[in-house]
């Protein structure tokens, strides 16, 4: 089966552009059909899943370049380990990137609850900076 840039934007919720650059790269794998279009095949959906979730994890343009040359090399110990490597660099990233999105989260649950305080009338609207002073900046 073979599926047109359109489609695989679609997929992967990327832009044409972005498979452009990718197959310009030589990170994603792809054929020309009669009209010199660029094609893919399952083999490129393949590619594609793992060049999605290596960028998703904050991978560099660089990073996901070495892994796929990486891949494309006969197999050794030596270029196993090397492809390990970055697996686990980016899981870290994506970790880290995990807590910050928590962090986030918990800040955010504390401001809805001080807006519903401010809303229910429980606690005084301190939430303009307009209209802070030294006295009544609030502390959260």
């Amino acid at each position: 089966m073979y599926y047109t840039i359109k489609q695989m934007a679609e997929m992967f919720d990327v832009t044409e552009h972005t498979l452009r650059f990718y197959t310009d790269k030589g990170l994603l794998p792809c054929e020309r059909d009669g009209g010199k279009r660029r094609v893919f095949n399952e083999e490129s959906v393949n590619w594609m899943q793992g060049i999605k979730c290596l960028k998703g994890c904050g991978a560099s343009i660089e990073d996901i370049q070495e892994y796929c040359r990486l891949c494309l090399l006969e197999e050794s110990e030596e270029n196993l380990r090397a492809r390990y490597a970055i697996i686990l660099k980016q899981r870290d990233a994506a970790y880290n990137r995990l807590e910050e999105v928590k962090a986030t989260a918990n800040y955010m649950d504390d401001k809805v609850a001080h807006y519903e305080s401010i809303l229910s009338g429980v606690t005084p609207d301190d939430t303009n900076p307009q209209n802070w002073t030294p006295e009544n900046r609030p502390k959260h």
